[in-house]
């Protein structure tokens, strides 16, 4: 849960995705920078991303997960894997990210894994196409994961009842 009034906050779990150094030269010599590109996540269905810039890496890291709590999303789960098939786009990345039996684990690679699991997602199948970019694959995953919907969110959008979604009752004209 995020932290509202009066509750307490839950444990967030921070990790560095990315860390770039940046040289810009002037006269006097060589300025260094870093950008850093943070996942936070409660793994219970909150995530966000971040970007921080500054001179040295702890700092750049600090602003990063402040702008990452701040931008956070909830997404819709289905125990511990997602509700069906989805895919996120971004830049010339795409993502495409598949639900999973219990126990199946999370078959994903780099950036997409550790989204997971800031995510709390234990079973899913995910596949990174296109660029590589890390930072592009992980707004290509929470592209994907922002387009997730729970059965009573879209029973709702529908003016219906989650059990007459799942009799497939299409409100026919009689």
């Amino acid at each position: 849960m995020i932290k509202k009034n009066n509750e307490t906050e839950t444990n967030f779990v921070d990790k560095p995705i990315v860390i770039n150094r940046v040289t810009k030269v002037t006269k006097g010599g060589k300025r260094f920078a870093f950008s850093a590109l943070v996942v936070s996540g409660d793994r219970q269905g909150h995530i966000g991303i971040g970007l921080g810039k500054s001179r040295e890496v702890s700092s750049a890291i600090a602003k990063a997960t402040a702008r990452a709590r701040k931008n956070m999303i909830e997404v819709s789960l289905r125990g511990t894997t997602l509700p069906y098939p989805v895919i996120g786009r971004h830049g010339s990345s795409k993502v495409i990210l598949r639900s999973a039996y219990k126990g199946t684990g999370v078959i994903a690679g780099g950036a997409v894994r550790v989204i997971m699991d800031a995510l709390g997602v234990k079973d899913v199948l995910a596949k990174s196409l296109g660029s590589s970019n890390k930072q592009n694959v992980v707004k290509a995953t929470l592209n994907a994961l922002a387009q997730l919907r729970s059965a009573s969110k879209i029973a709702a959008m529908r003016g219906k009842s989650v059990e007459s979604l799942v009799r497939g009752d299409h409100g026919t004209i009689k």
